[in-house]
């Protein structure tokens, strides 16, 4: 009969259900249900604070480019009630997610990625130099706590660009281009010259 019922469930399969399993003789043991949207599943390499990280989960990033990974337990997050869709449901439960952390303080950032977030972010930097973003697009806690890490992620890979090196090609055609310019507004002003010592001329009658 139990294994009816759970051969039902997998056909179902609206989430990953873990099976109960048989600890002692004679007693079942429960290990409990987990939804297709935690965040195990959508960050598999960040610390979500439960249980013992993994060793990638420590490990920092070293290099200076940016690999995505974002620490959460170097993160703070805040829930509350939401004001986005939802109906009745947003006033029962604290689907809104606030994401902050301390730019100066954060280090898994490289130190040019944190002056450009300052540049960049000035505005959603507050006072205290916490950087905060906020998100309530779902009734789902867990789905705006992704939404904030993934405009999170978006802010870091933009402010981790870097400009392109001018080559010596590019720089030759920059100092003609100015020489030209140059050129053409002394042109310009030996003109505005001549024409302004004829208007003088011109005022003039022979005696």
């Amino acid at each position: 009969m139990l294994r009816q019922i759970f051969s039902s469930f997998s056909l179902m399969r609206p989430a990953s259900i873990v099976l109960p399993t048989v600890a002692e003789p004679g007693r079942l043991s429960v290990v409990g249900y987990k939804s297709q949207y935690n965040i195990e599943r959508l960050y598999p390499q960040s610390n979500t604070g439960s249980g013992t990280p993994s060793e990638e989960a420590k490990k920092l990033p070293t290099s200076s480019e940016f690999t995505g990974f974002i620490p959460l337990d170097k993160l703070e997050f805040r829930y509350s009630r939401s004001s986005g869709p939802g109906g009745q449901h947003v006033n029962t439960t604290n689907s809104k997610v606030e994401l902050r952390f301390h730019v100066k303080e954060a280090v898994w950032l490289n130190e040019d990625v944190k002056v450009k977030l300052a540049e960049k972010e000035r505005n959603r930097i507050n006072k205290d130099g916490f950087l905060i973003l906020s998100s309530d697009r779902t009734r789902k806690q867990i789905l705006n706590q992704a939404d904030c890490l993934d405009k999170l992620r978006n802010m870091i890979r933009t402010a981790s660009i870097k400009p392109a090196e001018t080559s010596e090609d590019d720089l030759a055609l920059k100092r003609k281009r100015q020489e030209k310019r140059r050129q053409e507004m002394l042109r310009q002003k030996k003109l505005h010259s001549l024409k302004k010592q004829s208007r003088q001329g011109s005022g003039f009658y022979d005696s």
